[in-house]
């Protein structure tokens, strides 16, 4: 069900038992598995892939890219009671460009996942997690360093490289950034000067 007023972008998909509140706003090409909930204030950036059984409560933002594996799930209160109105208190989850969170993870509201990140399944974020932080466990710790590409990157003599397709990254204390590819100027030969010469009649 998609309620009237809720703004879904061109191509994207949304499948069986899905409640899609009016409130809430989708880009283009993404896809929602079956009984999924949208909320009213919720932000979905483009290309977002949400499996089956995930709800997507008020004060959640996802950017362009993000996965959302099977029955993970999010809060948006720290201390819930049934007979307390906190809607005010809903702490503002962000999970950032390329994220992933694994099957039955639990992101804690108020965190932001850091771009490319991956969350194992089953874990519990408390905190936020820094770019490209593969975390697991319960709470999740940072356990390594993965791709863009999602491969998980090895360590080669100051620096971390992705053996699948082959990016390189600096590590930065506990963060990491990807090395630019020097591009070598282009060598535009230099004009050739035409010298007269004297010729005999």
């Amino acid at each position: 069900m998609v309620d009237e007023g809720a703004q879904i972008g061109e191509g994207s998909r949304v499948w069986h038992w899905v409640h899609i509140s009016s409130g809430a706003r989708i880009g283009e090409r993404c896809s929602f598995g079956q009984n999924v909930y949208v909320g009213n204030d919720v932000l979905i950036g483009n290309n977002v892939k949400v499996q089956n059984n995930v709800s997507i409560y008020d004060a959640v933002t996802l950017e362009d890219d993000v996965f959302c594996g099977p029955s993970m799930v999010f809060t948006n209160v720290i201390t819930p009671r049934s007979h307390v109105n906190r809607r005010s208190e809903y702490q503002r989850t962000l999970i950032k460009r390329g994220a992933s969170l694994g099957a039955n993870s639990t992101i804690v509201c108020g965190v932001t996942v850091g771009e490319f990140a991956f969350v194992g399944a089953g874990a519990i974020v408390t905190k936020d997690v820094p770019a490209h932080a593969l975390v697991v466990g319960v709470p999740a710790r940072r356990v390594g360093w993965v791709c863009e590409c999602g491969v998980r990157l090895k360590i080669e003599i100051g620096v971390l490289r992705c053996e699948e397709c082959e990016k390189t990254y600096e590590p930065h204390g506990g963060t990491i950034s990807r090395i630019s590819i020097p591009v070598e100027p282009l060598q535009v030969p230099a004009p050739r000067t035409m010298t007269a010469t004297a010729g005999a009649d």
